[in-house]
């Protein structure tokens, strides 16, 4: 094993099998050989080279007529990357059709094409994962609309929120993330290059361009502008698209995480029945599908700094950093699709704990509610001297361990305007998550009305 990724043990930890597919030799070769095929065909129809070399070309070009050991051999013999495959193909075709293999184009040219097709294939498959994840995470936000639960800042109890609330943020910014994914199509991210060594067309006497629009349509590619051999731009723009995405589902892992930890017990991640959490303690049930997910966002980040510096290419091409590419662009795809897999699984099957989140939003007695209670007392007594007063009746409850409305109440500035059962009534959770539970409803619609338009 040099890789998670190729590991039989742990690949389905770290990938899924619809990724490891694309990402496969097997694949990879037949994707340049699909360019190879667009191209013979398109050169056939316009008299480039004979008709019948193109049909030889088309018909024998698959990657199944391939020995992919003997091109691994005559690769590390050659030290380049795709003259094996061009090798085989002529030999596939005989000897007179064998001379119009690879007709005008350079190296370039088919491998950053067959790396377009397996990048946007590999982007097909995230964009069906991320719209299942995010109806999952729909459904889940209105099942929870009304769920109480406690929210925190820096850690700490904070004020009442709902579980549902706190589904629609994750829902909104997932949503984002989906819509940036989908950009990547009207900003021509998929792109392909039939252009010659240096872009310039120079060995199609003239119908380089024709050739190359015509071939990228016949393979589902955009058409570029002009030359992109040294500008990979796109592909840093494919891959830090992924890497915000990760980034948001690496936050709902952490998230997860703090959320069954056994003090605060409020969520738990589907459990089969002979799953063991630990060798040595039986009792333990670990957020392992979780901690997968939250693991993953790390090494996207970490790819997104090598793609990033594939850009940085000397003159009109070097090898020293598009291959960084060939690293990172399976993993990223690869991390970021188990991610949206495994965690569509985790919400799908989630046990919400709902009686231990009413425990906990109970924890503190009535002190959450202090924001409210100081501003239904401001109303009367002004804003500022409120706070004073809520916030010395709550130190002292904090650390006397004491009741909070008692301590406020006996403040003559609070008793002599109000009640304690006026007060008291102002504690009540659900008056106290203000307008949550419409803003649940707008994420949740707006969502549901995109996807019928999508």
């Amino acid at each position: 094993m040099t890789s998670v990724l190729d590991s039989i043990l742990l690949q389905n930890n770290f990938s899924t099998p619809e990724i490891r597919l694309i990402w496969s030799d097997e694949n990879k070769v037949s994707k340049q050989l699909a360019v190879e095929v667009a191209l013979a065909k398109i050169e056939g129809e316009l008299g480039i080279i004979p008709k019948t070399a193109a049909q030889q070309i088309i018909e024998k070009a698959k990657v199944e007529h391939l020995n992919l050991l003997a091109l691994q051999k005559e690769s590390a013999q050659k030290r380049h990357s795709l003259i094996a495959l061009i090798h085989a193909l002529q030999e596939l075709v005989g000897t007179e059709a064998g001379e119009y293999v690879h007709y005008g184009v350079t190296t370039q040219d088919i491998v950053d094409t067959g790396i377009m097709l397996q990048t946007k294939e590999a982007y097909d498959v995230i964009v069906q994962h991320s719209k299942a994840l995010i109806q999952t995470v729909a459904a889940l936000a209105q099942k929870h609309r009304s769920t109480l639960m406690m929210g925190r800042t820096h850690g700490i109890h904070a004020i009442p929120i709902t579980f549902g609330v706190k589904l629609a943020i994750w829902l909104d910014e997932l949503l984002r993330n989906h819509k940036r994914l989908r950009q990547l199509e009207f900003n021509e991210v998929f792109v392909g290059s039939i252009s010659g060594a240096v872009g310039t067309y120079a060995a199609f006497d003239g119908r380089g361009i024709e050739v190359e629009r015509l071939t990228l349509a016949e393979l589902g590619l955009v058409v570029p502008n002009i030359s992109w051999q040294p500008s990979r731009d796109r592909f840093s723009e494919f891959a830090t698209t992924l890497g915000i995405y990760a980034g948001t589902l690496g936050k709902i892992g952490h998230e997860l995480f703090t959320l069954m930890k056994t003090e605060i017990n409020e969520i738990h991640e589907p459990f089969r029945k002979g799953e063991i959490g630990s060798s040595t303690m039986p009792q333990k049930r670990n957020p392992a599908l979780i901690e997968g997910v939250a693991s993953l966002t790390q090494p996207i980040f970490s790819d997104d700094s090598v793609i990033l510096q594939s850009m940085l290419i000397d003159g009109e091409r070097d090898a020293i950093h598009w291959r960084n590419e060939w690293v990172a662009l399976p993993e990223i795809t690869s991390y970021l699709d188990a991610q949206l897999v495994q965690l569509t699984y985790i919400l799908s099957e989630l046990e919400v704990n709902t009686v231990q989140m009413r425990k906990n939003l109970d924890i503190q007695g009535s002190l959450p509610y202090s924001e409210r209670i100081m501003f239904k007392l401001g109303k009367v007594i002004g804003k500022q001297t409120a706070h004073e007063l809520v916030y010395q009746a709550a130190m002292k409850a904090i650390e006397n361990h004491d009741d909070f409305i008692s301590l406020l109440y006996q403040e003559p500035t609070v008793s002599t305007h109000f009640s304690k059962e006026t007060i008291q009534s102002w504690i009540v959770p659900e008056n106290n998550i203000g307008e949550n539970l419409a803003k649940v409803d707008d994420v949740v619609s707006t969502v549901q009305v995109y996807f019928r338009g999508d």
